[in-house]
């Protein structure tokens, strides 16, 4: 039986993740980008879910340290139809790629946010814009659970393989529904499974933190969109792991490798999860 999917969660689960992103970040501070690519959200460099996200034409205009420092599992930037004078939120930005991206496509006229609760990620994000001569960006302090910014402020969320990691999603959506004007878009990558996940993987906090087991199911992430009120819910494939996949990103967690890898075999998928809120609407998390 698999353990339920919001577990674990509260401060053990912050603090694992906090600590795991703030030495990324630290490290890239200190050393400087390296020569394997992007950091991965599994913790070892080069792996199957953050590999080749970005186009070199896009990489090219970025300081190394915001490439180095990706990691995430998509990019949504390129597929969230982002427009000049948009106000764009990016839950979970780490060391600022996504949200550098994003303030080149809404100028003129737009604005970017990031929203990262690691002092080191942001003090990295921070760093990266000054290097890159961003000025239409801001990095802020916070949790994606609680996100300040006021109601119905910002016309498009971005995110890239972070809310996986809450163990509170339905309040991460919630509050994202929130922040959204009407008509507004959520428009993120994310890990999902299709299927059971082994009770083996759920447990582990370090895989939480490594994007793999706090993953919704396809279904479930569907049902607690529209439970918070989203509309045109789509769920895009853009990566499908198979049993070598997981064998790279379990690897050295305390797992028997290969029995498990032949029960994940296409079940995790990196996904673009698309939804809009409606233009008029009532209930608890509508705009009056």
């Amino acid at each position: 039986m698999s353990l339920p999917i919001d577990r674990p969660e509260g401060a053990d689960l912050r603090n694992a993740v906090k600590a795991h992103y703030g030495e990324t970040a630290r490290r890239v501070l200190e050393q400087g980008a390296v020569a394997c690519g992007p950091a991965c959200c599994s913790g070892s460099a080069c792996d199957p879910i953050s590999a080749n996200l970005y186009a070199e034409s896009e990489t090219v205009q970025l300081p190394a340290e915001a490439v180095q420092a990706s990691l995430g599992c998509g990019n949504p930037t390129a597929l969230a139809e982002l427009r000049p004078g948009d106000v764009v939120l990016d839950l979970g930005s780490g060391g600022g790629i996504d949200v550098l991206l994003s303030a080149r496509r809404v100028a003129p006229g737009g604005m970017a946010y990031g929203l990262d609760m690691t002092d080191d990620m942001l003090a990295l994000a921070r760093a990266n814009q000054f290097r890159a001569g961003v000025e239409n960006a801001e990095f802020l302090k916070g949790n994606i659970e609680a996100i300040p910014l006021p109601d119905a402020s910002v016309d498009v969320i971005i995110s890239n393989c972070v809310i996986n990691l809450s163990g509170d999603k339905r309040q991460v959506l919630r509050e994202a529904f929130r922040v959204l004007k009407p008509g507004g878009r959520f428009a993120v990558s994310d890990v999902v499974t299709r299927g059971e996940m082994p009770a083996e993987i759920r447990e582990k906090v370090l895989l939480w933190v490594g994007c793999v087991a706090g993953a919704l199911q396809e279904s479930e992430y569907r049902s607690k969109l529209a439970a918070a009120g989203f509309e045109n819910i789509s769920v895009e494939p853009t990566r499908i792991y198979r049993s070598d996949d997981a064998r790279t990103f379990l690897a050295g967690n305390g797992i028997d490798v290969d029995s498990i890898a032949l029960q994940v075999d296409g079940k995790f998928m990196s996904a673009f999860v698309r939804a809009t809120k409606p233009r008029s609407c009532c209930g608890p998390t509508c705009c009056s």
